[in-house]
C-alpha cells in the first residue's frame, strides 16, 4: 500500500508518535511543529538533491541558486547542452557533473519518467532511481520523503538525522545502523514524519537556517 502525508494530515501523524514516543513529544513540546519539508516532483528536485551530498545544505543550496540563475528552468536538455566547465563554474564537482548528466540522460531516453512514480512502490522507485550513476540509497530516500512524501522512510545515510537520534535518545556515539533501525521500529509506517521531528530538533539546536 502507498501511504502518503499533507498538509491536512501531516500534524494529526506528529501527533500520532507523539503519544508513541516521550522524546519525539518532547521536540515537539519545545519546538512545536517540524516544517512540512516537500518539494516539487521531477528532474529539477533530483539536481539539487544530488548536489546536497556530502556537503552542507547551505553550500548545496548555492549551487542550486547559481545553476537557476544561469539556466532558469533546470531540464535535462539544459544539463545536457552545458560544458562541464558551465558545470564547474555553478560549483559542480567533477563527480557530480556525471551524475547530472546520467540523470539527464535517464530522463530524455525515458528510462526514468517521473510521471510514473507516485503510483509506483517506494521499492520499485528505489530500484529505478538507483539504477541511474551517482544516486544511491540517500538520495533516493530524501525524493521519496519530499517530493513523493511518502510516509515511512528513515534514511540513516543522513548525518544530521543520526546525530539528532543520537543527542534526542542519548545514544551511544558507537551504535550501529541496525540498533537505530530497532529503535524507529515503534514509529512504522510513519518514519518519515519521525525523521522531520528529528531535523526539526537538529535545526533549531543549531539555530540554522534552511533554504530550499
Amino acid at each position: 500500500m502507498i501511504q502518503t502525508f499533507s498538509a491536512d494530515s501531516f500534524q494529526n501523524y506528529c501527533d500520532l508518535l507523539s503519544k508513541k514516543d516521550k522524546h519525539l513529544k518532547g521536540i515537539i513540546q519545545e519546538h512545536g511543529y517540524p516544517p512540512m519539508w516537500t518539494r516539487k516532483q521531477g528532474f529539477e528536485t533530483l539536481i539539487l538533491t544530488i548536489l546536497e551530498q556530502q556537503v552542507s545544505l547551505a553550500a548545496a543550496f548555492a549551487a542550486y541558486k547559481k545553476l537557476k540563475a544561469k539556466i532558469g528552468a533546470v531540464t535535462p536538455e539544459k544539463i545536457l547542452a552545458m560544458s562541464n566547465e558551465e558545470l564547474r563554474e555553478c560549483y559542480f564537482t567533477r563527480q557530480k557533473q556525471v551524475y547530472a548528466k546520467e540523470l539527464a540522460i535517464a530522463v530524455t531516453s525515458k528510462k526514468l519518467q517521473f510521471k510514473k512514480f507516485p503510483s509506483m512502490t517506494d521499492e520499485d522507485i528505489r530500484t529505478q532511481l538507483t539504477s541511474i550513476k551517482g544516486i544511491g540509497n540517500w538520495t533516493t530516500d530524501v525524493y521519496l520523503m519530499h517530493a513523493l512524501q511518502r510516509t515511512d522512510l528513515f534514511p540513516l545515510g543522513d548525518i544530521a538525522l543520526v546525530n539528532s537520534l543520537k543527542e534526542t535518545k542519548k545514544l551511544d556515539p558507537h551504535i550501529t545502523k541496525d540498533e537505530m533501525l530497532a529503535i524507529a521500529e515503534p514509529w512504522r509506517p510513519y518514519r518519515t514524519i519521525a525523521a522531520m521531528i528529528l531535523w526539526h530538533a537538529y535545526i533549531k539546536k543549531r539555530n540554522l537556517k534552511v533554504e530550499a
